[in-house]
C-alpha cells in the first residue's frame, strides 16, 4: 500500500467514496452500522474499490480491534496467534469486543486453513470481513460462506475516481505547502487509466510527484514505463500477454505458451486466472481431438487452487506443456454456437411430440412419447422447420 493511498483513505463512511448500494443512507452497511449490528461478512469486488478501507471503518465505528492479514502470505500460525492475543485480553477486559480479522485475497486460502477459521467465526471469536476478486461461492467453503454475509462492491465510476485524484491533490498540496495542480487533459486521461480502480490512480500520483515534482500528462505517461507499474492486471499488457499466451497453444507452440506463461507469472498475474483460461482453450480448441484435455485442464486449476504459488506455476507449465501439443478440433464449439444461432433466430419452436416428456396419462392421450425409439438411425429430432439441419459435422469431416 503506497503512502499516499494510507494517507487519503476516509476514516469514516460519510467521506468514503462509492459503493453508495452499500453504504448510502438507508442501504445495508451504513444501517447496520448504525444499528451497531455485527456480523462476519465478504466483500466481493474488483482491486481498488475500497474493501480495505470499509473493513476499518466497521472496526473503527464498533471500537474493535482491527487485525490485518494476507491470504497470500499468511498461514493457520498467524491466526492462532490473533486468537490467543484476543483470548488473553477477554480473560481481562470486562467491556470486551470480538475483534474484527480482515482477510484480504481470501481466495487464496486453500480448504484446509478456511477450515481452520471456521469454529473461530462460529463462536464469535472473531469478525471476519474476508476481500476477494474471484467468486466467493467457487472459492470460499460453504460452510464458511454460510456464516458469512456477501457484499458485491462495484468498480468506481469516472466522477467517482475524479473525487479521489481530487483528494490526493489536495493532501499533497497541504503537505508540500503549494498548490499542486493537475490539468483536465491529464486528470481524465488517469482516470481513463485507472479504469474504476482507486488505487490504481493514486499509485500512479504518488510516484510521478516522486519523480518529476508534478503531474503533467507527459510525465504521468512516462511513470507508466517503470518497470512495476508496466503489468497492469487490468491494462493493455495484460490482455496482450493472456492473448498471445492462448494464441500460441492455438498453434501447437509450446515454447512460445510456456515464455508466456512466465511472462505473467514472473508478474504475479493470478494463477486461478490463467488455469481458467486454460479449461476454456481446452474445451473450445481441443475438443473432440482429444476430450482427455478438458480433464487436464480441471486438474490443473484444482493444483493451482490448492497449492496456489511459487509451487501451481509447475503445474501450470505441465498443462501449458500438454495443452499445446494436443491436436485441435473446434467443431463442438461451432456447432453449439450454430445451434445458438437458431435458437436466437426462431425462438422456441415446438418440440416433436415423440420426444416430449409424458408423466400422465392425458399427456399420453395428446401423443407426448408417442412412437419414441430409443436408439433412432437416421432420424433428426429437431424441431419440424428445422428437421435434418447439422450443426455438428461428423469425425471424417473435420480437420
Amino acid at each position: 500500500m503506497s503512502l499516499l493511498a494510507t494517507q487519503v483513505r476516509p476514516d469514516n463512511l460519510d467521506e468514503f467514496i462509492g459503493q453508495k448500494h452499500l453504504v448510502g443512507p438507508n442501504k445495508p452497511l451504513r444501517v447496520a452500522l448504525e444499528k451497531e449490528h455485527v456480523f462476519s461478512m465478504i466483500f466481493w469486488g474488483p482491486p481498488g474499490v475500497g474493501k480495505t478501507t470499509l473493513a476499518r471503518i466497521i472496526a473503527a465505528k464498533q471500537k474493535r480491534d482491527f487485525y490485518e492479514l494476507s491470504a497470500v502470505s499468511a498461514g493457520k500460525a498467524d491466526i492462532k496467534k490473533i486468537i490467543d492475543s484476543t483470548r488473553a485480553q477477554k480473560g481481562l477486559l470486562e467491556s470486551y469486543r470480538a475483534p474484527v480479522l480482515f482477510l484480504d485475497e481470501i481466495h487464496r486460502f486453500n480448504k484446509a486453513q478456511q477450515d481452520f477459521l471456521l469454529p473461530f467465526v462460529e463462536e464469535g471469536e472473531i469478525i471476519l470481513i474476508g476481500a476477494t476478486t474471484e467468486n466467493p461461492s467457487f472459492e470460499v467453503n460453504s460452510a464458511l460462506l454460510s456464516r458469512s454475509k456477501v457484499f458485491v462492491l462495484q468498480a468506481l465510476s469516472e466522477s467517482e475516481l475524479a473525487e479521489v485524484v481530487e483528494r490526493a491533490i489536495k493532501y499533497l498540496s497541504q503537505q508540500f505547502s503549494s498548490q499542486v495542480k493537475i490539468a483536465k487533459i491529464a486528470k481524465e486521461w488517469l482516470v481513463r487509466y485507472a479504469n474504476g480502480d482507486a488505487r490504481q490512480a493514486l499509485n500512479l500520483i504518488e510516484t510521478t510527484f516522486e519523480l518529476y515534482g508534478n503531474l503533467e500528462l507527459k510525465n504521468l505517461k512516462n511513470t507508466l514505463q517503470s518497470s512495476h507499474l508496466n503489468y497492469d492486471k487490468k491494462g493493455e499488457e495484460h490482455y496482450d500477454t493472456i492473448s498471445a499466451f492462448i494464441k500460441s497453444m492455438r498453434a501447437s507452440d509450446a515454447n512460445a505458451a510456456l515464455y508466456y506463461l512466465a511472462r505473467m507469472v514472473d508478474a504475479g498475474e493470478d494463477p486461478k486466472f490463467i488455469a481458467r483460461r486454460m479449461v476454456v482453450f481446452a474445451s473450445e480448441d481441443i475438443g473432440l481431438a482429444q476430450p482427455t484435455a478438458l480433464v487436464v485442464a480441471n486438474g490443473v486449476f484444482e493444483a493451482v487452487h490448492k497449492i496456489g504459488y511459487p509451487e501451481a506455476q509447475i503445474s501450470l507449465a505441465h498443462g501449458v506443456a500438454y495443452l499445446s501439443q494436443c491436436k485441435k478440433d473446434r467443431s463442438a464449439y461451432d456447432a453449439y454456437f450454430k445451434a445458438l444461432d437458431d435458437v436466437k433466430a426462431y425462438g422456441n419452436l415446438e418440440i416433436p411430440l415423440e420426444i416430449r416428456n409424458a408423466p400422465t396419462d392425458l399427456m399420453k392421450e395428446l401423443g407426448y412419447g408417442k412412437g419414441y425409439e430409443k436408439y433412432p438411425k437416421n432420424k433428426s429430432l429437431l424441431p419440424k422447420s428445422l428437421s435434418g439441419k447439422k450443426y455438428l459435422r461428423r469425425k471424417e469431416e473435420r480437420p
